[in-house]
């Protein structure tokens, strides 16, 4: 059974309607491997919707090289933002950068804090997140009401990493080079580790060690 079509039909309708009903529409992505399909969907159905990517200043090269070759395939509005404070001044008591100390606290000032002026300036906010990802996100609905005013679409919520592959198989859409070196979710390089069969989702490899599975942006973010 094609379980994709029915999900790119869905997505392309709801587009339409943002369209119709004169919302302002952003998607975010931190530009890994899973998150292509909906890059690329993105780009045929209505390319003029920019994408925000935001730069911690602690992502892999390959992944800013990744997020360049993406953008210039397909043809993707970039914008970039980042957090106001600067890195000097993101240390703890003991001068310890952040990451290492107290990452929650890393991640409110490099991510929710600079989407929040983001949220402000639209209607609606693509992310693609999927329900499989995490015990947090397996919750979510396809819409759903977001921070300040916005809705929250989820066009990835319902696929999994063969509906994936699937679609960037017959897209021939390139995968992030660190996958192939055994990293699954890709996001900061001081708080990822390769996978291992001890873990259960994708994320297995994200804040290793710690009680950590999210990073505030579908949490903090997530609530109206």
């Amino acid at each position: 059974m094609d379980l994709i079509t029915p999900e790119v039909d869905r997505f392309a309708k709801t587009l339409d309607r943002y369209k119709q009903e004169g919302k302002r529409v952003f998607a975010s992505s931190s530009f890994q491997s899973h998150s292509i399909p909906m890059l690329h969907l993105i780009s045929t159905l209505q390319p003029d919707i920019p994408v925000y990517f935001l730069d911690t200043g602690y992502h892999f090269p390959e992944t800013y090289a990744f997020r360049d070759e993406i953008a210039e395939l397909l043809g993707l509005r970039i914008e970039v933002v980042s957090s106001p404070i600067e890195k000097v001044k993101q240390k703890d008591e003991h001068g310890h950068l952040l990451f290492s100390s107290d990452p929650d606290h890393c991640c409110f000032l490099n991510k929710t804090l600079p989407m929040e002026p983001v949220l402000r300036e639209y209607d609606v906010w693509i992310s693609g997140v999927r329900r499989d990802q995490s015990s947090v996100r397996k919750n979510f609905d396809y819409e759903q009401p977001g921070k300040h005013g916005t809705t929250r679409c989820h066009p990835m919520l319902e696929w999994n990493s063969k509906m994936i592959w699937e679609y960037r198989k017959e897209h021939q859409l390139p995968t992030h080079p660190l996958e192939e070196q055994g990293f699954l979710s890709i996001g900061c390089a001081p708080c990822t580790r390769k996978f291992d069969l001890s873990g259960d989702t994708d994320r297995q490899g994200r804040w290793a060690g710690m009680k950590k599975s999210e990073c505030g942006l579908h949490t903090d973010l997530a609530k109206a």
